[in-house]
């Protein structure tokens, strides 16, 4: 070596292989101690979870912390316990350091020796022989001590014997009790997972929220599991903050009953070993806010189905149909049913019982099909009676809906329709020429198929012909044609109808099957002959006259009260009580006028009919023309200058000169007014003078007319001539019955027309009518027609025939003996002052009259005709 090289002496040998074994002693130890510390952790962790499980639910968080609290033995402490033990004491300066806690003396020296042998120095400056002589009397030293005693204190037997005691208790745990050990490591290792708590005490199916009715009592029903090791006797519950309840087990059942609450809470539930909490909701009932029925009509009706909003819980449906009930809530539903169906108008079904109509078995609830907040039944058909179907319901929240929530759905029939004729009268009286004008209107409740008129005949006589019998069609209806009204014109020559007695009346018909037409009351309306008419306009011109009388009279007494008021002078006049009958004098007056006016409007109207018949004469069609002018001047004109002078007269505002002046001229002008009503009276009189002789021709006329029934009457059914009644058929005895009943009426007629005409020639003396008065009385006329009675009576029918001919003849013959004189009598009675104009005049005037009502019945008779002409072509429509 060289002199200048840098020199390092080793450590002894033996002090060496110390320091190694006291290294090793010394790793061995704390590295056991780091060992057991994590196992202890982890231990100690597990059972911490599996005892604090058996007390209460231990929480996630918890869970969390005791495992890394656990852990953190083995995974923090260990590498900390390892790095200042073993890592820090790898070198023996290190060891020298911790040997010097001990034996500061020995510790200093060995950390002297350690340093001596790191150092690098040259011969000259330090002898190596003295660094080797220091270094070999320290490990002499050191040898002589046992270096174990340097040692820190040694905690790994504390820490194995603690490990196998944790790891004795969770063996126990995980032997004794399997499945709550298992349980708790499970927990224990996954400390956020929803692994429930095992307890030894199972309470099956126990809700972490329970919505319950708000301000209602409520009851939280728990049930021992079948698998539960332990079944306590009792368990508590306890509101929030409110006083617990308990429960006694019952079978399997423990039921808690709280008090309605208005706040949500928790309810704590102790029930043995395991804890449960119950978040509870008080939420309000679903309620009822909508209600819609879809009714689905029978397949006649045609109707598309339609939807009803129930505002009050109650539907009509028609018989046969089906009804879908959809019931809409405040909240989300989960399930829902209806029924048993209920009928509130008999005795409850009893379980399993049918009902009626072949309707469904109605003894359950049925389930509803459910979407969101609505609930909607299967169809309900509907039978012959009313029925009402309760409805329960549970929301997403599980809460039931209030109880007794139900619809009633009432059976309604399908109703016969209903038709009528307005604007017309009950009866009527028209030559076939005119038209009867009105409307006919139909209602049904599910629909009107068609509507229109219909008529039958009557004959008003025996032997009269064959009778009109028809129908038409004003209008084709429609499924949904609830009401409908069209106007309608019969005229019966439009229908080729004569006279005779028909009976008129609307008929409606609709969906329902084999059901047939309804019909509306009938109108009867007499189709008359001129001859009849003649009669007819005579009896209203014969009480036109008479309340025209009656009206004179009444005047007649109002002018002498009016004439004793005269006599009262102006002061009178001016008393309070004769001004009181000044104006009861003036209203009277008034009211005068009134049905003068009214009376007037008769007489036009009967001059009107009359221009329709061509069997009055002009000349008494312009007499009447005259006493409906004059009575039209009366109540226009003449007598309201009556009333208002009367009313003048009794003006309190008046002086008393100027209220006998006023009644003066109201005296006055009354007296014109009544010599004119005399004057019209006259006219009036000697118009039905000519009236009544005219109705005398069309009176023998129709008789004559009448035997000639009665003779074509009594020779129909001659295989029955002669037999006796009991020998006759039936039907041939009703004909005979009518043929006889028909020849005592003419008779009765003819007995009559002698009796009128007596009087007319008792007023008249007019010759021509004396001479053919005579003639019929002459003829015995009333005793041979009660001979023709009596032998249609006896089934002398052929006989009975011929002497009806014969009597027929001689009324013609007379009727027309009295035509001739009428015709004759006609141009008359003018009265003076130019006349020949005057007649010009009116015929000129008559003719026009004609002419527009002529043309007036023609529009009628073509708007009937075009109501025939509508009803061909819908009769005629698919």
């Amino acid at each position: 070596m060289p002199k200048d090289a840098p020199s390092q002496t080793p450590l002894p040998e033996s002090l060496r292989n110390q320091l190694d074994e006291f290294r090793r002693q010394l790793w061995r130890t704390k590295i056991a101690e780091a060992v057991f510390a994590g196992i202890f952790g982890l231990l100690l962790s597990y059972l911490v979870v599996f005892a604090l499980d058996r007390v209460w639910t231990t929480p996630g968080i918890v869970r969390l912390a005791i495992l890394v609290g656990g852990t953190s033995l083995a995974a923090i402490f260990a590498p900390i316990w390892l790095h200042r033990w073993v890592w820090r004491h790898r070198r023996e300066n290190q060891l020298a350091r911790l040997i010097a806690r001990k034996h500061p003396g020995l510790g200093d020296r060995l950390l002297g020796v350690v340093e001596l042998q790191g150092q690098n120095e040259d011969a000259d400056s330090l002898s190596p022989r003295l660094r080797a002589a220091a270094m070999e009397a320290v490990a002499a030293e050191a040898a002589r001590r046992k270096l174990d005693d340097s040692l820190p204190v040694s905690r790994h037997r504390r820490w194995s014997l603690a490990v196998v005691g944790l790891f004795l208790l969770a063996g126990a745990a995980l032997t004794i009790v399997p499945q709550a050990g298992l349980n708790s490591l499970k927990r224990w290792l996954f400390p956020l997972s929803s692994t429930p708590r095992y307890t030894f005490t199972l309470i099956d199916g126990v809700p972490s929220e329970l919505p319950v009715p708000v301000g209602e009592a409520f009851a939280i029903d728990l049930y021992l599991s079948e698998n539960s090791e332990w079944q306590p006797l009792d368990g508590r519950a306890r509101y929030a903050r409110q006083d617990p309840v308990t429960s006694q087990l019952d079978g399997r059942l423990y039921r808690f009953e709280f008090p309605g609450q208005q706040e949500p809470g928790d309810v704590r539930v102790e029930i043995g070993d395991a804890r449960h909490s119950i978040r509870v909701l008080p939420s309000l009932r679903p309620t009822q806010e909508r209600t819609v029925a879809e009714i689905r009509y029978p397949e006649y009706l045609q109707l598309d189905p339609e939807s009803v909003d129930l505002a009050t819980g109650v539907v009509n449906a028609v018989q046969g149909s089906t009804v879908q009930l959809t019931v809409e809530t405040s909240r989300a539903l989960s399930q829902a049913t209806y029924g048993p169906l209920g009928f509130p108008d008999r005795a409850p079904l009893e379980p399993g019982a049918l009902v009626e109509d072949g309707e469904a078995e109605a003894s359950e609830p049925s389930a509803m099909l459910v979407r969101n907040q609505r609930a909607t039944t299967n169809e309900i058909e509907i039978g012959k009676e009313s029925i009402e179907v309760p409805m329960h319901w549970t929301d997403s929240l599980g809460l039931a809906g209030a109880e007794g929530f139900k619809v009633r759905i009432e059976a309604m029939p399908d109703e016969a329709p209903v038709c009528y004729m307005e604007g017309i009268a009950a009866q009527h009286a028209i030559l076939a020429v005119e038209t009867i004008d009105f409307e006919v209107t139909a209602s049904d409740d599910f629909g009107i198929r068609e509507y229109g008129l219909e008529w039958y005949g009557e004959p008003t006589q025996a032997g009269a012909g064959k009778v009109s019998t028809g129908d038409l069609i004003l209008e084709k209806g429609a499924p949904d044609l609830m009401r409908s009204s069209t106007p309608a014109s019969f005229s019966p020559k439009a229908y080729n109808i004569g006279p005779q007695k028909l009976f008129l009346r609307a008929y409606a018909e609709d969906y329902l099957p084999d059901r047939g037409r309804i019909y509306s009351q009938p109108i009867i309306v007499y189709i008359l002959s001129e001859e009849e008419h003649a009669q007819m306009l005579k009896n209203r011109f014969d009480r036109a006259i008479s309340e025209l009388e009656d009206l004179a009279r009444r005047e007649r007494s109002l002018f002498e009260e009016n004439q004793r008021l005269e006599r009262l002078d102006g002061e009178e006049l001016q008393d309070e009580k004769n001004r009181e009958r000044l104006q009861k004098q003036e209203e009277a007056e008034r009211q005068q006028a009134e049905k003068m006016k009214e009376l007037a409007d008769q007489m036009e109207e009967l001059l009107k009919d009359s221009a329709r018949n061509g069997s009055i004469d002009k000349e008494t069609m312009r007499k009447m023309a005259e006493s409906m002018q004059s009575m039209k001047e009366l109540g226009e004109q003449d007598m309201p200058e009556v009333e208002g002078k009367l009313g003048e007269a009794g003006d309190q505002k008046n002086t008393e000169q100027k209220s006998q002046e006023d009644l003066k001229k109201a005296v006055e002008d009354q007296k014109k007014v009544l010599e004119k009503m005399q004057e019209t009276i006259d006219k009036a009189n000697d118009a039905n003078q000519r009236f009544e002789a005219s109705t005398f021709v069309s009176r023998l006329k129709k008789a004559a007319s009448d035997e000639d029934a009665v003779a074509s009457a009594s020779l129909e059914g001659s295989e029955s001539f002669g037999l006796r009644r009991e020998q006759m058929d039936p039907a041939a005895i009703g004909i005979l019955d009518d043929v006889v009943a028909q020849q005592s009426d003419t008779t009765s007629d003819v007995r009559w027309i002698l009796e009128d005409l007596g009087h007319f020639f008792t007023r008249t003396d007019k010759a021509e009518y004396g001479d053919i008065l005579r003639e019929m009385v002459d003829s015995q006329i009333e005793l041979g027609m009660e001979d023709v009675r009596t032998r249609l009576s006896n089934n002398h029918s052929f006989i009975a025939a011929k002497g009806a001919a014969g009597w027929a003849e001689k009324l013609r013959e007379w009727a027309k003996k009295l035509e001739g004189a009428s015709d004759d009598g006609g141009g008359g009675g003018g009265g003076g002052g130019g006349g020949g104009g005057e007649d010009e005049d009116f015929e000129f005037m008559l003719r026009v009259m004609k002419l527009v009502q002529q043309e007036q019945d023609l529009r009628a008779r073509t708007r009937a005709l075009e109501t025939l002409k509508r009803s061909f072509e819908l009769e005629n429509t698919p």
